[in-house]
């Protein structure tokens, strides 16, 4: 089940999360709680799904088809994070904080905000910020590999299993993402690739890792798997649009 919000551009948010579930062997479920008019160059409009209905799409899904797994994108609604945190609490909870616009702004209010940190995170298995998102989260300005491990493990104080802090955002030409538990800090490292089609690489990234979680995957393997995944997208998809396009979900090569 992922809860999230509609992006008409196709390339990210709910769109991206049934692609990538589909194409990876899971069955897609979805709660919307946001729908956007958007394209390739713009966000021209955010239009929030009323909460009451927004909890119907779960509970109905829930007691007919049921599911194994929740990934969360865009919640801006307390009330609804709220819900989630406490109402689904038997299911794996993997949580993608959608935070931060491309462009710097706070997508969410200061209660949502607040609500995500110490209702939701607490309740995750894992939390995958990317680096703005890390350092909005840890109010560690993450420069370098250091304070990005250090924003992590201060994230992980607020409850969940582990962080993935993703390095994409780095200046460097190698990504380093972190996964950051308790017991260890294990790094996955790449180089970074020349495209412009990384719209959408953090939803993907996060539903191939539900997906594979849902399966019975172990999570570092399961993480391992979906930062492959990702970058065999963004080597092999052709441009859509005329800005930052979104990649083109396939299924994996395995």
């Amino acid at each position: 089940m992922t809860i999230a919000g509609s992006d008409s551009g196709g390339g990210a948010g709910i769109q991206a999360d049934i692609k990538t579930i589909n194409a990876i062997g899971g069955f897609a479920m979805t709660a919307v709680t946001a729908v956007t008019s958007q394209n390739t160059k713009q966000v021209s409009s955010i239009h929030e799904i009323p909460y009451k209905m927004v909890i119907k799409q779960i509970e109905l899904v829930e007691e007919d088809i049921g599911f194994d797994v929740v990934k969360t994108g865009m919640l801006v609604d307390p009330k609804v994070i709220s819900f989630i945190a406490s109402n689904l609490k038997q299911y794996p909870l993997i949580v993608d904080p959608v935070l931060i616009s491309t462009s710097g702004d706070i997508l969410i209010s200061d209660e949502a905000l607040s609500t995500i940190k110490n209702m939701l995170i607490p309740r995750a298995m894992i939390v995958t910020p990317n680096i703005p998102e890390a350092s909005l989260l840890s109010g560690i300005k993450i420069i370098n590999i250091d304070s990005q491990i250090k924003a992590g493990k201060r994230i992980l104080k607020l409850g969940p299993e582990y962080v993935l802090v993703k390095g994409g955002h780095g200046e460097s030409n190698n990504i380093v993402d972190a996964l950051i538990s308790e017991n260890e800090t294990k790094l996955f490292e790449s180089k970074k690739i020349k495209t412009e089609n990384t719209h959408g690489t953090g939803c993907t990234l996060a539903s191939a890792i539900s997906t594979y979680i849902g399966m019975g995957i172990p999570i570092n393997q399961s993480v391992k798997k979906s930062i492959n995944y990702v970058q065999w997208l963004l080597r092999s998809s052709p441009k859509f649009g005329k800005g930052n396009g979104p990649m083109h979900h396939k299924p994996p090569r395995e």
